[in-house]
Formats: C-alpha cells, sequence, structure tokens
C-alpha cells in the first residue's frame, strides 16, 4: 500500500471525464499558469512557502483551470462535484495523517523513539548508515506494504540517529525513502502494487515479477550509491555519541522491551490490519507505555501544560505539589495525541530531535492535500487532464515512444492532480489499448506505471506523499532536501525508458 494506505474510488468504473470543447493550449493554460505561480513563491518565500502561501497559490491554480472550464461550458456546479469527489478520495490519507501525528507524541514520551536513537547509535556506524538504511526500510515496507507507515516508525528514528552522526537529514530521508519505495512497490500488501496490474488488465503477480526486472537494477545502482556516499563522508573517526546517549538515559528510562509498541505495530499491518486501526492501537499503546515506563515525562508535560495555561504558576512548585493520578496520566497522554510535546535533555541537539507536534502539528499538511486535491478536482471537471494525457498518447509513434509518453504522462499528473492514484488510474485507462494496438503486453504497462507515477509521487513537494514524508520526517510539509537524495525514485523511471530503448525484457502479446 502506498499513499493513503487505501483505495480512494473504485478505479476500474470511475470515469475520465473528457471534454471535446477543450483544446490541448486552453488545457495547459492552468498548468503554466500554477508553475509560474509557485516558482515566484517559492522565490519570494523560499522553503516557508509551503507554510501556506503555496496552498493558497494552489487554489488560485483552480481558479484558472476554472475560468477555461467556464469558457468552454463547463459548469460550476460539475467542478464542485469533482472537488468533492477527490477530497472525499482523500479521507483516508487525512486520518491516516492524523493518527501518526497521535502516533509520533505517545511514541516520543513513552520513550519509544528515544530508545530506537539509543541503540541504533551504538550499531550503525556512518559509513554504512545511509546504505542500512534503504536495506532497513525495503524490509518493514515489504513487510507492511505501505511507504507511509515505514517513514512513520524506522523512518523517523533512523532519522534521528543520522542526525546525531553528524550526517545530513537530507541524505537520511532520501535513503529512508528510497528503501520505502521499494518496498512499496515490490509487496503484495500494497495498493499501489495492485491498482496498477487492475488499470492495466494483469494478474498482481505477473505485475510484480515483471517489475521486479527494472526494479531490482534499481534498487542495487541506489545501494552502490549510498555506499559510496557513506565511504566518502566528511567525518573523521568514530563520532563522539558517550554524551548523547548520557543525554538520552538521564532524560528517558530505556528499555529494549519498548520496542514491543513498534512490533506489534508492524504485526497488525502485516496481518492486514487496515493501517488506520493500526497506527491507532499504536498510538494508544504508546500512551499506555508512557504512563507505565516514563512517569516522571508524564508529569512534566503536565506541569509545563499548567504554567502556560497560567503564568502566575511556578513549574517547579507544581512539580512538587503533582500527584501522579489518573488526572495526571490522562493530561499528560492526551496532550502527547493532540498538541505540541517536547522533552528536554542536556544535549541541545537531542532537544530539537525530541519534539512532537502531535495532531495539531498534521494540520498543515493536511490544508496542503485538499487545496492540492481542489487543483487537481477542477483540472478533471474541465477535462484538462483527460486532454493532456490524449496529447500524450498522439505522440507516440514507436514503442519506445509510447513508453515515453506513458512515463511523462504519469510525471505531470503527480504534478498537476497531485495524487499518485490519478497518476496511475488516468494514464492506465487512457494507455491500455495503445499497449494493446502494438501488440504488447499488458505488464508493460503495469511496470511504467508504478516506475513512473507510484515512486516518483515523494518527488513532489504538494503531491499527498511528497506532502506527508516531508512533514512526517522532517517536522513540516514541503521540505524539499530530500528530494536530490531519494535515487530509487529518480532512477526508476530512467531505467524504465532504458529497457524500452533497447528493448530488454518488453514482452509480447501471446497470438490465440
Amino acid at each position: 500500500m502506498k499513499s493513503q494506505d487505501i483505495t480512494p474510488k473504485d478505479p476500474v468504473d470511475n470515469p475520465i471525464i473528457e471534454n471535446k470543447e477543450l483544446n490541448i493550449w486552453e488545457a495547459l493554460i492552468p498548468v503554466f499558469g500554477l508553475v509560474a505561480m509557485l516558482a515566484y513563491n517559492i522565490y519570494v518565500y523560499g522553503d516557508d512557502a509551503l507554510s501556506g502561501s503555496n496552498q493558497f497559490v494552489l487554489l488560485l491554480g483552480a481558479a484558472i483551470a476554472a475560468l477555461v472550464g467556464f469558457r468552454n461550458k463547463v459548469s460550476f456546479s460539475k467542478m464542485m462535484a469533482e472537488v468533492a469527489e477527490n477530497v472525499k478520495s482523500t479521507s483516508g490519507a487525512l486520518l491516516i495523517l492524523l493518527m501518526v501525528g497521535a502516533l509520533a507524541g505517545t511514541w516520543l514520551i513513552s520513550g519509544v523513539i528515544p530508545t530506537m536513537i539509543y541503540y541504533g547509535l551504538q550499531i550503525l556506524n556512518p559509513t554504512i548508515f545511509l546504505a542500512a538504511c534503504v536495506v532497513i526500510c525495503a524490509i518493514i515496507s515489504i513487510a507492511t506494504g505501505s511507504s507511509w507507515t515505514t517513514s512513520a516508525t524506522v523512518g523517523i528514528a533512523l532519522i534521528g540517529i543520522g542526525e546525531t552522526l553528524g550526517i545530513s537529514v537530507g541524505m537520511t530521508g532520501g535513503a529512508v525513502l528510497s528503501g520505502a519505495y521499494f518496498g512499496d512497490k515490490m509487496s503484495p500488501l500494497s495498493d499501489t502494487t495492485n491498482l496498477a496490474p487492475a488499470m492495466a488488465g494483469t494478474d498482481l503477480f505477473t505485475h510484480i515479477k515483471y517489475m521486479s526486472y527494472t526494479t531490482i537494477p534499481t534498487i542495487i545502482v541506489t545501494l552502490i550509491i549510498f555506499i559510496i556516499i557513506g565511504l566518502n563522508l566528511d567525518i573523521t573517526g568514530t563520532p563522539q555519541i558517550e554524551d548523547k546517549l548520557e543525554a538520552i538515559g538521564s532524560a528517558f528510562n530505556i528499555s529494549p522491551w519498548l520496542f514491543i509498541v513498534p512490533v506489534f505495530v508492524i504485526f497488525l499491518i502485516i496481518r492486514k490490519t487496515p493501517p488506520l486501526i493500526a497506527l491507532l492501537f499504536g498510538a494508544l499503546l504508546g500512551g499506555v507505555v508512557a504512563v507505565i515506563a516514563q512517569p516522571e515525562i508524564i508529569k512534566n508535560i503536565v506541569a509545563t501544560h499548567m504554567v502556560s495555561m497560567d503564568d502566575n504558576l511556578i513549574k517547579s512548585d507544581v512539580l512538587t505539589s503533582l500527584s501522579y493520578d489518573f488526572k495526571t496520566m490522562y493530561t499528560g497522554v492526551m496532550n502527547a495525541l493532540t498538541v505540541d510535546t517536547a522533552v528536554e535533555t542536556s544535549s541541545k541537539e537531542l532537544n530539537d530531535l525530541f519534539t512532537a507536534g502531535g495532531m495539531k502539528g498534521m494540520l498543515g499538511t493536511i490544508w496542503l492535500i485538499v487545496c492540492a486535491m481542489v487543483f487537481g478536482g477542477v483540472m478533471d471537471a474541465i477535462g484538462a487532464l483527460a486532454r493532456i494525457t490524449d496529447a500524450l498518447l498522439k505522440m507516440a509513434t514507436s514503442i519506445f515512444g509510447l513508453f515515453a509518453s506513458t512515463v511523462v504522462s504519469c510525471l505531470a499528473l503527480n504534478l498537476t492532480a497531485s495524487d499518485q492514484y490519478l497518476a496511475l488510474v488516468i494514464p492506465g485507462k487512457m494507455f491500455k489499448k495503445a499497449y494493446e494496438d502494438k501488440g504488447l503486453a499488458p505488464e508493460n504497462l503495469s511496470r511504467t506505471l508504478e516506475d513512473s507515477g507510484t515512486v516518483t509521487s515523494v518527488l513532489i513537494p504538494w503531491n499527498t506523499c511528497g506532502a506527508y514524508h516531508s512533514k512526517v520526517l522532517f517536522g513540516y510539509a514541503g521540505a524539499t532536501a530530500y528530494i536530490p537524495y531519494v535515487f530509487f525514485s529518480i532512477l526508476s523511471p530512467v531505467t524504465t525508458l532504458l529497457f524500452a530503448a533497447f528493448s530488454i525484457k518488453i514482452k509480447q502479446l501471446k497470438k490465440s
């Protein structure tokens, strides 16, 4: 499963909206307008662009698309109906975001994330760290079928370990996401891995087998790149981690028993428990463990909350008088689930790391996703998405051109529709007959959809996947430092085009 962890609509029954009144240049007007406005907005705001201004730019892009639609006889009610359907399709993703925020909060105060970092610092050497991140996340993602769950669990811990080892968060994030998307792409539990063959007209395991021809070489090259980077990291000697270990150990009660919490969540997902339910149980279990294992942290959180509500209170006095009763436990855990929490240690670096925003911290990302879905919904309603894809299809005069058009179509939809499901569904429907006409087996199409639609979604900051992972791993939606290092996602469409150019593993339809 990938992005939303649940299939938003029935992709087979959901029709592509076409508008014969619309020409290709009119369809591209909102795209050009959006790209120009986003470019200028990023120039003005820099990394802060996705804290709000880019969201409004997406709405302006939707307004431009609506004007084009009005000119081509598309009613406002039709546009709003498609926007509503688009937003509805992301409901699973939005709820999962809230649960991930809650889980991050309780896993912090329970000591789960600090414990992962504590032991990880002692095991992972900087030279092999990045490659190890790829392998660890690939295994977890294959087992769970979800790159989202992988990021929200081991991914967060690995980012923390990388920081304390002095490794760029961008590099670590790229390694985490490379492994996570490899596993997501190859797992039979992944919804996108099931969706792509359904759109192309082949079966799941034929699709996975055929996809391995391009995916295995890509992940091998990715590992080689990260090994080379690790060998050339500018870190002399062994990192001094004793002070960080001491800071973690003095702030938290560290125990390997705390690994029960993430193992339980992974077990639930392997057992095909819906991710939303698994994450809910993980968040609640983290709260229970926090009450048992970290009473001082619970009391500290409650005291901080009380002082913030009443300026006349002194925190030390509140801590002295605070009893560890049910009300205190409830307040501490509920704060971790819902709002900002922080645990102070003797290390400034760790203080920055040991903070969580709870469900409240995910609201900015939810805002971004909703605005992106508004733009994608209007573009779909006026027929622009279908027109752009159709224009790409007409350019495919050769077999390589057909593969290239599919890749470009998937990338364009990830950029404009801001959702990887649409990047699989629309090209899958539009290109299916073209592959048949060229005598190509449907697994060629399903593989190309995954190589260019599924994995590149994380490279687009305003795509649901890019927004999610940047928020979970780096603290705010729109972080872009990881993008140049997600080598697996960058190389996957290149690999599939190389295979097409040299006619490697291009399966033909069997003649009856």
